[in-house]
């Protein structure tokens, strides 16, 4: 049995040495992937806000006085359960500051 298993390291144990270390770079990787991906999530929904106001602008002349207007309005999914959005409107023909923050 001892020697069954010495055999089998001795043959295999290059190719279980290269997958450990294969395995192990991509796990230390996994973080940052997962890291950029939330990044650019927040910035695609940040940017789908930004959109939604510039569009509410061109059809109505005017921006939308608050986050739920778009909502109702125009159909825009507010993700209340993973956003926090800073909506600071200052007239209504000047480009609102529209801040997104993860919870």
């Amino acid at each position: 049995m001892k020697k069954t298993l010495t055999r089998w390291l001795r043959q295999h144990g290059l190719s279980l040495a290269v997958f450990a270390v294969i395995a192990g770079l991509l796990l230390s990787t996994l973080p940052s992937v997962v890291s950029n991906s939330r990044e650019e999530t927040l910035r695609l929904y940040e940017d789908v806000l930004r959109r939604t106001v510039v569009s509410c602008y061109a059809l109505e002349g005017r921006y939308p006085p608050d986050l739920e207007y778009l909502s109702r309005v125009y159909g825009l999914t507010l993700q209340e359960d993973r956003y926090i959005v800073q909506y600071e409107i200052f007239a209504e023909n000047v480009m609102p500051e529209i801040t997104v923050l993860e919870r």
